[in-house]
């Protein structure tokens, strides 16, 4: 997909993060993420992120990916699929033209590994991605990877492939000073974690979209909340954020690691077979399955 095309897609609704299905030794399951896939490619989200943090990235081997990206895209349809892409440049760049040829429609560069950076380094990083490939390219902010707004100018004043940027850093001093500072040069996108719950604060930012985490496995209230924020109904809003989000947000807390685990028990309640996480993430517990499965029962009524 043509860069600015993806651009237009990814700001016209919501998105999210199918989870990676692993076999019960650990591996790929190609049939379960497809089957899940498939089903979410049928609820309105504008486009789903591949091999994403939801998808557990931090755990896959470099060589996973483009198989991962090639199943998303034979089970989503029309829907476009961007890949996850990250850790240290050289193999950055070897993930997103990896990527690129596995058929992704763009790629999400999440923050590079364990160390911080100075923006010279930041913008050399992210313009070498850029550079390496053809598809459009968004930059993560988050963690040890947070780009400031005269930095981000300068990379889309080099890279006409940077389309997009997520903010997971929630500095909404910083996110303001980027949305005024390129308008509408970019694509703006929640990345919080359980982003619903920060979502009114980001679109009155200038943020029109997130990716949301609970898609995966509750996808007609996704949308519904979804509709309802760029609507302006703020009453409905705030009734599904206390009958569903608080409730998982306790569950979410309980644990590290739970803002992905929760979500894959969540996929496993609605009948699909996504595996276990990897280490170093744990599974929910048996009580706080329990718990997601009531909380996805009482709003499924």
């Amino acid at each position: 997909m043509d860069p600015q095309n993806l651009k237009a897609v990814l700001g016209s609704g919501l998105l999210s993060f199918p989870v990676t299905a692993f076999d019960a030794a650990g591996h790929f399951n190609p049939d379960a993420y497809a089957r899940h896939v498939g089903w979410l490619s049928g609820y309105e989200a504008a486009a789903l992120f591949a091999a994403g943090g939801t998808g557990e990235f931090f755990s896959l081997t470099p060589g996973e990916i483009p198989t991962i990206v090639r199943t998303a895209k034979a089970a989503a349809g029309r829907t476009p699929i961007i890949s996850g892409c990250g850790y240290g440049t050289e193999m950055a760049i070897s993930i997103a033209k990896a990527a690129e040829k596995a058929g992704a429609d763009g790629i999400l560069l999440l923050p590079h590994y364990l160390i911080e950076a100075p923006q010279a380094g930041l913008y050399a990083h992210v313009k070498a991605v850029c550079d390496a490939v053809g598809i459009g390219v968004m930059v993560y902010n988050r963690d040890n990877s947070i780009i400031q707004a005269d930095t981000l100018k300068r990379l889309c004043d080099a890279c006409p492939n940077l389309i997009g940027f997520k903010d997971g850093a929630g500095e909404l001093g910083l996110v303001r000073q980027v949305t005024v500072t390129m308008g509408d040069r970019l694509t703006y996108l929640g990345g919080m974690p359980t982003a619903e719950l920060f979502a009114e604060a980001y679109l009155a930012a200038g943020f029109t979209t997130y990716s949301s985490a609970v898609f995966n496995f509750v996808p007609e209230l996704a949308v519904r909340f979804y509709k309802a924020l760029r609507a302006g109904r703020r009453e409905e809003c705030e009734a599904i954020l206390k009958s569903f989000f608080y409730p998982f947000l306790a569950i979410r807390n309980r644990s590290k690691g739970y803002a992905v685990s929760a979500i894959k028990a969540g996929v496993r309640l609605r009948g699909f077979e996504p595996g276990g996480v990897r280490p170093p993430l744990v599974d929910l517990t048996a009580e706080e399955t329990g718990m997601l499965e009531a909380l996805i029962a009482s709003v499924s009524q």
